[in-house]
């Protein structure tokens, strides 16, 4: 497949991209533009949504990519329309003719008070050298190469350096993991992960089977994402048409808690499998599961487990329990309240109230926020 074919069919992996990236959005402008409500002194009430790929805007077979469900998104939310600046680019000047038409045919445009604006220019150190120079408004960044130029990590942090800047991004792991052994393409390696973690990375990777490496790959890219500045990193795992092997990653990169819990839940939605309730994070089209990382598969009898260690002889709220403990967990708030009923109801945690003084849904005793619960001293 070449570079330009890339949008000639959808997949189901496209799809569900595509969709994560619109909900996302959704959520996001909603929660920014709640908290500029709550500091009218800003000095702007826009926001915005970048797309440095943006491709032709559909697929051949006529699906609707990214931008064309961001833009229909906007337009029905009257908050969001009056505030929505929209930057798409993409270096193909096809592709941008394209999604120029497509873009001028979506019903009520004329809506937004902020016509689109669509670019013709290659990504690289001079786009990411006037995102460090601008004080952005709110921004979503999405970046979506076909390969791995353009995409660096003085990109990401030049987007999520502002207020309300968070950066999605996907992350071809196959044509990485052959870069990360070709000397020729080093230059793009060492700006996806540094220079010198990408020396080390290349060491490690030399003696290890297919899993390893990818565990090594992705473990390393987060490592230097959070060391960058992006405090919460959220990937996202997608399977090829067999199932059998990793395409690509979705990474979400955010300074606030916040977003990592609205995409976390996002990205559950849209797993192919979970294990008593607990997400896979990853979309594979034979629903095989295949591990993305330790952490991310670990089912709701360890999580429970985990808690019992991580909180012998202590009293908690409820979601003080899941607010200091679900960060690079797979784990929603749902699996926490689980975990801990499941625990009180094998008389090994006690809640206040006590089950029989609490709501009932479905047969269980629910376990709201404000639960208090108390752990026991660890046996020794």
């Amino acid at each position: 497949m070449t570079e330009n074919t890339f949008f000639d069919e959808t997949r189901e992996q496209s799809q569900i991209k595509a969709i994560i990236v619109s909900k996302y959005f959704w959520a996001w402008a909603k929660v920014i533009i709640g908290g500029m409500r709550r500091s009218p002194d800003r000095e702007s009430d826009a926001i915005a949504y970048v797309d440095l790929f943006a491709g032709p805007g559909r697929y051949k077979d006529g699906a609707v990519s990214t931008p064309l469900l961001v833009l229909e998104k906007a337009i029905n939310d009257p908050d969001i329309r009056e505030r929505l600046v929209t930057v798409f680019n993409d270096k193909d000047a096809a592709s941008v003719r394209s999604l120029e038409t497509e873009i001028n045919t979506i019903p009520n445009l004329h809506l937004l008070k902020h016509r689109p604006q669509v670019m013709n220019e290659e990504v690289g150190n001079n786009i990411a050298r006037d995102l460090e120079q601008t004080r952005l408004v709110p921004t979503l960044c999405f970046v979506d190469p076909w390969g791995y130029k353009g995409l660096s990590l003085r990109l990401v942090n030049a987007v999520i350096k502002d207020w309300g800047c968070d950066c999605i991004f996907f992350f071809n792991y196959n044509r990485i993991n052959m870069g990360l052994t070709n000397p020729s393409v080093i230059e793009h390696m060492s700006a996806l992960f540094g220079e010198e973690r990408t020396d080390d990375i290349r060491r490690r990777l030399q003696p290890l089977p297919p899993y390893d490496r990818e565990m090594t790959v992705v473990t390393e890219l987060t490592l230097a994402l959070q060391r960058m500045g992006g405090r919460f990193v959220l990937p996202f795992c997608f399977k090829n048409a067999r199932g059998k092997r990793t395409s690509h990653h979705l990474f979400l990169v955010t300074k606030h808690v916040r977003g990592y819990e609205i995409m976390k839940d996002i990205m559950a939605r849209h797993s192919s499998s979970k294990d008593q309730g607990v997400p896979s994070f990853e979309y594979n089209p034979a629903n095989e599961r295949f591990p993305l990382l330790f952490e991310l598969t670990r089912p709701l009898d360890d999580l429970a487990d985990m808690l019992l260690a991580a909180f012998a002889g202590k009293t908690l709220l409820m979601k003080d329990v899941y607010d200091a403990h679900h960060v690079g967990r797979p784990y929603l708030k749902r699996n926490y309240k689980d975990a801990l009923t499941m625990l009180e109801a094998e008389s090994k945690i006690a809640l206040s109230p006590p089950a029989g003084k609490r709501p009932n849904r479905g047969g269980r005793p629910t376990c709201a926020d404000a639960v208090v619960v108390r752990f026991p001293q660890r046996e020794v």
